[in-house]
């Protein structure tokens, strides 16, 4: 697979999400809020819309920049769900926060769902299937809101069944290159979209650690870089923690990844992860 393009080098110092203009100056927390009964690290603890909506408020209250909220799970082996049991999930959740102070992302990779949760007021889509999907790029762009696009290898049902790449490094930066393409061109401007190399998303822990490694090269592709590292089964392998024990593995994956460019870190733990960027740029580190 070839770089379709001559990537920029340039680097971009806001994000914009709708009405929404966030500086790039530091690293921007992204607070998970998921509402289903099945992800992997907090399944069925925020499935409860009252439950849900007391966990987002006390994110914002942590500091978190933007609120990611999921109504579908994309763990290993995870099975779809329709469009309007996601929409039942997440509208709630969408509609008593969207109208505030901080963005409201929906994880989301249903043009369907994306259409309603837009006019609905969210600021942005985290779409793990980068916009692939008939009618994706469209409902993005005719909004003004920002787009996270990842890479997956295969599907949350399969991605994990013996992943494989000649030079994941190259093959993560090629699609990821050839799906900002496909967004600008239908209409989405670089300074709405952030790319995501997907850890975890059809990948080993080895692939996972050479990403992190070379995450810098990322910087290549001219847009914001967006990570999501927290709780990761590679921690499993790299530290022996179960699910509820990964909070120090998360922090020190966050820091790597902000130390190496990344500029969106999505976490469940946001007050931690605030304390530990605050002491990582009182170092110096951890800039553009």
């Amino acid at each position: 697979m070839g770089i379709p393009r001559p990537f920029s080098v340039s680097k971009p110092v806001v994000l914009q999400l709708g009405r929404f203009v966030l500086p790039l100056h530091r690293p921007l927390v992204v607070g998970i809020v998921n509402v289903t009964p099945d992800s992997f690290s907090d399944g069925g603890r925020f499935f409860d819309e009252r439950v849900a909506c007391q966990h987002a408020q006390r994110l914002l209250e942590e500091g978190a920049d933007i609120l990611d909220i999921g109504g579908e799970s994309s763990r290993p082996g995870a099975t779809r769900i329709t469009a309007q049991e996601e929409l039942r999930r997440v509208m709630p959740i969408v509609e008593k926060f969207a109208a505030g102070t901080v963005p409201v992302s929906v994880d989301t990779c249903k043009p369907e769902v994306m259409a309603r949760v837009l006019v609905a007021g969210a600021s942005m889509i985290n779409d793990i299937t980068a916009l692939r999907a008939p009618g994706a790029l469209e409902a993005v762009a005719a909004s003004q809101a920002a787009v996270c696009l990842m890479h997956m290898q295969g599907e949350p049902g399969n991605m994990q069944k013996q992943p494989v790449y000649d030079d994941v490094v190259k093959e993560v930066l090629a699609f990821l290159g050839q799906r900002i393409d496909a967004a600008t061109a239908a209409g989405i401007p670089a300074s709405r979209i952030v790319a995501d190399p997907g850890f975890g998303f059809g990948k080993t822990v080895e692939h996972n650690l050479a990403l992190l490694r070379r995450l810098r090269e990322f910087g290549r592709l001219g847009v914001p870089v967006y990570v999501g590292l927290s709780r990761k089964s590679m921690l499993q392998r790299l530290t022996g923690r179960g699910t509820a024990e990964r909070l120090a593995g998360s922090l020190a994956l966050a820091m790597v990844a902000m130390q190496n460019g990344a500029r969106l870190v999505r976490t469940h733990d946001v007050a931690a992860t605030r304390d530990a960027l605050a002491v990582l740029q009182a170092t110096g580190d951890g800039a553009p």
